[in-house]
């Protein structure tokens, strides 16, 4: 049975209309088993229903307990997760970045507990996000402005100032990283699956890179020196507790030079704990070689600095920890926070990386360092480059079409380079026990994390538009637990939106049965050849998930 029932929306601005059409399939359950309609947000790793049964009571969670707990394999669910009732495709960007279809995140209380800060208001069968935030409730831009305006003493903007890759710490619906994009300034926002009601799902459904993370007991899984600037605008976390090891974090993934923002609400000052708080952060961050550099009513900033003088001076005088040699090179993945701050390389021992978009093409010492040559990062950047032609040939459709896209094995970024051009935003994953690029990643420019593929990602369902799989299968086939074919093509569907693409390139054996697969997950398959960089013919499976819903 078909049902094809046409929306129309129109905008606040008269110069556009919205048009889509929904066409769900509903369906008997005749292949993969289909979640109970209730699941339709199921996130396995960050389930809290899961992790209160490691807890006498819900109310009594901690923080560490919103970090990923990933259930045995045995207590997943093992269906297809369906669309919530009366779900649209997408709006698409960049009107997304102003309006989503309401059911499709049908969540209220955002709306309720910050509609007079600005964050999200409800228009008919529309979320509106006019721009605003706790401390920008004016608007983003301006605030940004300001932020920019505070850094440069008034003489310039955050891309004077070098910024290029933002951490957006407990980022509500992102509306800071939706106004960064028109300045080229890439965010990884992230924020805990919590009592706002699924501000990550909001920001993927406006068009927004963002994931699930809380700073807890974990490193985040993002190599060090990173991020120009780590951005908290009433991201609610403790940063002077327990010696500061939060924040020496945010040292582990700030640049030298880079910049930390902390933009904290007036009432605050009438904790009766305010100013012993304010004291401890400012003796936190003096230990830690800070410099404090700017603050008004609402937000304070604070740089790292671009030398290791005083970091060896304060570890003399017994103030500061310098974490043992720890490179770079190595990925984060479950590791715990260290109470410890690496020691900032010579000057001479600094790259100082271009502007975008020029750093997408410079190649970095990273990449010396982990073996790849120049020739090599040319000629692997300038094979994306045709490929990303093939595919939208391949698939039928402009880049304008689709708006979140997932490298689900990135190697050096060179997919998400050639996709630059487009209105479109990459998260660049690096597989643990894979090389570790992902550093070279964010040298580009570019954004990302690592994840192992044996457990399900930090997101919501239904959040990207096109996954691409270049020879990640082949990596898990010796493996066992959580990672055969069907265990990852699950997790797939999981994240892909209705009508969403799956681009797939691996050895001709691996193709084969997941094309024998997909029928069970309700993808519709087309095999195809391409050239690969060895000028070999290799086989492509491009599939699309259908646009089903059940009764």
């Amino acid at each position: 049975m078909i049902v094809v029932p046409l929306y129309t929306a129109a905008a606040l601005s008269n110069r556009v209309v919205l048009k889509y059409r929904r066409t769900p399939i509903l369906i008997p359950n005749n292949g993969m088993d289909i979640c109970p309609l209730k699941y339709n947000e199921y996130v396995p790793c960050h389930d809290l229903s899961y992790t209160s049964t490691l807890r006498a009571k819900l109310d009594l969670l901690r923080k560490e307990d919103l970090e990923r707990h990933c259930p045995p394999l045995e207590k997943r669910l093992f269906c297809l997760v369906p669309p919530p009732e009366d779900y649209k495709i997408p709006i698409k960007w960049p009107i997304s970045r102003d309006y989503i279809w309401r059911n499709n995140v049908n969540h209220t209380h955002l709306a309720e507990v910050k509609g007079g800060q600005n964050w999200v208001h409800q228009r008919d069968k529309l979320w509106w996000f006019p721009g605003g935030g706790t401390h920008f409730k004016n608007g983003a831009p301006e605030y940004i402005q300001r932020l920019g305006n505070m850094i440069t003493n008034g003489t310039g903007d955050l891309q004077t100032a070098g910024v290029v890759q933002v951490l957006d710490v407990g980022c509500g619906v992102a509306s800071f990283s939706a106004f960064l994009t028109p300045l080229d300034i890439q965010t990884m926002s992230f924020a805990p699956k919590d009592g706002h009601e699924n501000q990550i799902q909001f920001a993927l459904e406006r068009g927004i890179g963002a994931m699930i993370a809380v700073l807890a007991t974990k490193q985040l899984p993002f190599p060090g020196n990173s991020f120009e600037m780590v951005h908290c605008s009433r991201c609610r976390v403790d940063w002077h507790l327990n010696d500061g090891i939060l924040l020496k974090e945010l040292d582990r993934l700030l640049r030298p030079n880079g910049y930390f923002v902390y933009s904290a609400p007036p009432a605050y000052r009438k904790d009766k704990d305010y100013l012993m708080i304010w004291d401890t952060l400012m003796n936190l961050t003096t230990a830690m070689c800070w410099k404090f550099i700017a603050r008004q009513v609402q937000t304070a900033i604070w740089q790292k600095p671009a030398s290791h003088k005083c970091q060896l001076e304060n570890s003399e005088n017994k103030i500061l920890d310098i974490c043992d040699d720890v490179d770079n090179l190595e990925d984060t993945w479950g590791k715990q926070l260290r109470n410890c701050v690496k020691l900032i390389p010579e000057p001479e021992d600094i790259q100082q990386l271009p502007p975008r978009p020029e750093r997408l093409l410079a190649y970095s010492t990273s990449l010396k360092k982990i073996g790849i040559s120049p020739e090599r990062f040319s000629s692997n950047t300038d094979f994306w480059q045709e490929q990303v032609y093939h595919y939208r040939r391949l698939m039928g459709i402009n880049y304008t079409d689709i708006r979140n896209i997932m490298d689900m094995n990135a190697y050096l970024g060179g997919f998400a380079v050639a996709l630059n051009k487009f209105p479109v935003w990459v998260m660049n994953i690096v597989p643990v026990g894979m090389e570790n690029t992902l550093v070279a990643i964010y040298d580009r420019g570019l954004i990302g994390a690592y994840q192992d593929w044996c457990e399900p990602f930090s997101t919501y369902p239904r959040a990207y538009d096109l996954l691409h799989a270049f020879h990640l299968f082949s990596h898990y086939k010796d493996r066992v637990q959580g990672c055969q074919l069907e265990d990852i093509l699950l997790e797939m569907d999981r994240i892909l939106r209705p009508q969403g693409f799956v681009i797939i390139r691996d050895e001709p054996p691996i193709i084969s049965s997941i094309r024998d697969l997909a029928p069970k997950f309700l993808w519709n398959t087309k095999l195809h050849n391409l050239v690969d960089e060895k000028n070999q013919r290799e086989l492509v499976l491009i599939c699309q998930k259908k646009f089903w819903a059940i009764q």
